[in-house]
């Protein structure tokens, strides 16, 4: 059911469909469900949302925002985004309470990923 309030759905523009849906679901193993060739859905088992196709990717700097998403193993996830294709715009760096690192996918959309795993203890 959904909740009063809270974020219910998100879209994503891509330029390019299929390499966007191959790459996240690579990535974080989501499935999608196609609406015809400029859209398809997604659920990740705590939002769902959709793709759509844009001209443009989201470019953050230029006033998008940007979408964080949480791995545990922050290591391996910048490993394995390099290794589907997409390409580290900025560096893991620390914060209050946790490390990320930012990327683009292999459409030139840019994201970040946090972990508040391995912090140096205070």
């Amino acid at each position: 059911m959904p909740r009063e309030d809270a974020i219910d759905y998100v879209e994503f523009p891509v330029v390019d469909l299929p390499k966007a849906k191959a790459f996240f679901s690579a990535l974080f193993g989501w499935t999608f469900v196609d609406y015809g060739p400029d859209y398809a859905s997604f659920s990740d088992g705590r939002i769902d949302g959709g793709f759509f196709l844009s001209g443009a990717p989201v470019k953050p700097d230029a006033g998008a925002l940007r979408l964080v998403f949480y791995k545990a193993d922050l290591e391996a996830a910048e490993a394995r985004v390099t290794a589907l294709g997409g390409t580290i715009t900025k560096d893991i760096f620390s914060f209050p309470g946790g490390r990320r690192f930012h990327f683009a996918d292999p459409n030139g959309s840019e994201y970040a990923i946090w972990t508040d795993q391995g912090l140096a203890e205070a």
